[in-house]
């Protein structure tokens, strides 16, 4: 019979206990195993790998959407009746939900190189499930909501993919780390062909995707075209309030190439500049006179609308984040606008040779000049004293009309269509939004000799895809920022993208190939060691380092020259040692111990 009593000191192991404590809320030793993961853990980080990659489409999709986001809050606002910039809590909230579920896929991956089960903690489950219907939800609602702003991830791709590509060759390589250990550890034949032949896969997968992207800003750089001209989008709007005069002032300022701006006719036939059907938004009305507050803008006089302040809600929404970098002088112009009259507009434009671009909005059956609005806005135009060659027409209705009127407008489509088309009725330019075109078209736009005018460009990522694409100009809310882009921020020649592509994966392959080899040599032996020897090494190899190692006493009261087997490996159950956690085993000589 055999007495003893195992006194037992742990070295602390401080980032194990964290990686198994936040990720399963084991803190403690004993808690943790190296057991098979079951099913049911399984199970989860399953769907932990596909909230992964599903938030981190999401984020970037919302990332890239930037460039619109005051197209969405728009939206929102004709669908609630409420003005707020929804777009930034949305960013905030992606963020933070994929930064979680990242560090759980971290931690998890990080449980697997170590051997340790898995064993999500139940609160996590919850976060984990929260995270991933809110993602569908969000997914959902933007198909619905915004369907044609998908477009903007392939747009995005042309200037992202050269780098997205060098970074997924980088985790990829990391993880190899991972894969090398799994494959190395493996006794099982199939196992090991299974892991290498899917890794292989995505591997050949990834080095030749550069076949597959095409960016206009790959090319020489002697090719490249003129700078795109500029447009502001209601004048100025980061800078003063929409389609008033000091956003018209403000975008002449910067030298713009051109305004863009929305005419309306009033109940009494002034043309004037608005661009919701309502003026809830953009004035005071539901002040000064609240049961106008529902009513389409053109049937009200203008005797009442030059009344209304068009300024106060730019101060109080802030719809582009901007308010605080006006200075005080502008700060108090800003708030003091009133409804700006197209001849004002056209005034101005006039003074500074800038060209105008103009798009009408639809009249109420019901409205009076429902019929002749369109002589009355060419009689303003015509009356303005403009050069004809500076206006540039765009509605299709009464074309005919205005050219016998005014041969000299620019004749321009909103309609994507047939280029020959387009030349055989003597239309010179087209103005589309930005993801309604690719480069094909833009260059069989180009071969016609057809000026192409995009809406709505804010972001210089975008700015530069379209100038590498040759495009005549832009229409901006951010004219003042597009302004200051004097180069697309990368052009890189055919030549020396190649060379990157390669090296890129040259060196990834090689430093798979090492880690590899590096993990067969340190891991594939162990398959055949048994615990005792897996302990004895580790004691050898640690018996010399100045740290706190486990010791235990073993303490023999009396030794049974007839032990069998059976109370051997019961001496060797009551032991607990733990490959990862016990550092060595001392035992140490007893002076009670009788031989």
């Amino acid at each position: 019979m055999v007495k003893h009593q195992p006194l037992q000191y742990y070295e602390p192991q401080l980032c194990l206990s964290c990686l198994t404590g936040i990720y399963g809320c084991r803190w403690k030793r004993y808690q943790r195993s190296h057991d098979d993961t079951t099913k049911w853990e399984r199970f989860w980080f399953l769907i932990l790998s596909v909230t992964f990659l599903l938030t981190l489409g999401w984020l970037y999709f919302w990332w890239s959407a930037h460039n619109d986001y005051d197209e969405f809050n728009w939206i929102l606002y004709n669908r609630t009746g409420y003005w707020s910039d929804w777009s930034i809590p949305i960013l905030v909230t992606t963020a933070a939900g994929f930064t979680y579920i990242a560090a759980l896929m971290i931690l998890a991956l990080c449980h697997i190189a170590v051997r340790q089960q898995l064993n999500l903690h139940w609160l996590h489950k919850v976060g984990l499930a929260v995270t991933l219907v809110a993602t569908i939800v969000a997914v959902t609602s933007i198909e619905q909501l915004w369907k044609e702003e998908w477009n903007i991830i392939f747009i995005s791709f042309q200037a992202t993919a050269p780098f997205l590509h060098i970074g997924a060759l980088a985790a990829v390589t990391l993880l190899s780390w991972l894969i090398a250990g799994q494959f190395a550890r493996s006794e099982k034949a199939f196992f090991q062909v299974c892991i290498f032949i899917a890794y292989l896969v995505i591997l050949v997968a990834l080095y030749l995707v550069p076949l597959t992207i095409s960016s206009p800003c790959i090319m020489e750089k002697k090719d490249l075209a003129a700078r795109p001209a500029i447009f502001g989008h209601r004048g100025a709007p980061m800078l003063a309030p929409e389609n008033t005069l000091m956003s018209f002032q403000k975008l002449i300022e910067q030298k713009a190439y051109g305004l863009q701006a929305d005419v309306v006719i009033s109940y009494d036939g002034v043309p004037f500049l608005m661009h919701d059907s309502t003026l809830q938004r953009t004035t005071n009305i539901e002040d000064m006179f609240p049961e106008l507050a529902f009513e389409h803008s053109s049937m009200i006089n203008w005797t009442d609308l030059e009344r209304l302040n068009t300024g106060q809600w730019f101060l109080n929404t802030d719809p582009f984040w901007t308010v605080s970098s006006l200075s005080p002088s502008d700060y108090f112009e800003a708030g003091n606008q009133s409804i700006c009259k197209l001849a004002d507009m056209l005034q101005l434009a006039k003074e500074n040779n800038t060209v105008v671009l103009l798009n009408f909005q639809a009249l109420p059956k019901d409205h009076p000049h429902r019929s002749t609005y369109m002589n009355i806005t060419l009689q303003t135009i015509l009356a303005s004293g403009i050069p004809q060659q500076l206006v540039m027409w765009l509605p299709d209705s009464e074309r005919q009309l205005v050219r016998q009127v005014a041969p000299g407008f620019q004749q321009t489509s909103g309609d994507k269509t047939n280029a020959r088309l387009l030349r055989d009725r003597d239309i010179r330019g087209l103005n589309l939004r930005y993801t309604k075109v690719t480069s094909e078209d833009i260059r069989e736009y180009n071969a016609w000799n057809l000026s192409i005018n995009l809406y709505t460009v804010n972001e210089a990522w975008l700015y530069s895809i379209l100038w590498c694409a040759r495009v005549q100009s832009v229409t901006s809310d951010a004219s003042h920022l597009l302004s200051k882009v004097s180069y697309p921020i990368w052009l890189l020649p055919p030549d020396e993208y190649y060379l990157i592509w390669i090296t890129s994966d040259l060196v990834s392959f090689t430093v798979i190939i090492g880690i590899f080899i590096l993990q067969k040599w340190r891991l594939g032996s162990i398959r055949t060691y048994n615990p005792e020897q897996i302990m004895l090494s580790a004691a050898v190899r640690r018996a010399s380092r100045d740290v706190k190692i486990m010791k235990e006493k073993l303490i023999f009261s009396e030794i049974n020259s007839s032990m069998d087997n059976s109370e051997d490996l019961s001496l060797c159950s009551e032991s607990r040692y733990d490959g990862y956690s016990n550092e060595v085993i001392t035992p140490m000589d007893h002076p009670d111990v009788r031989t």
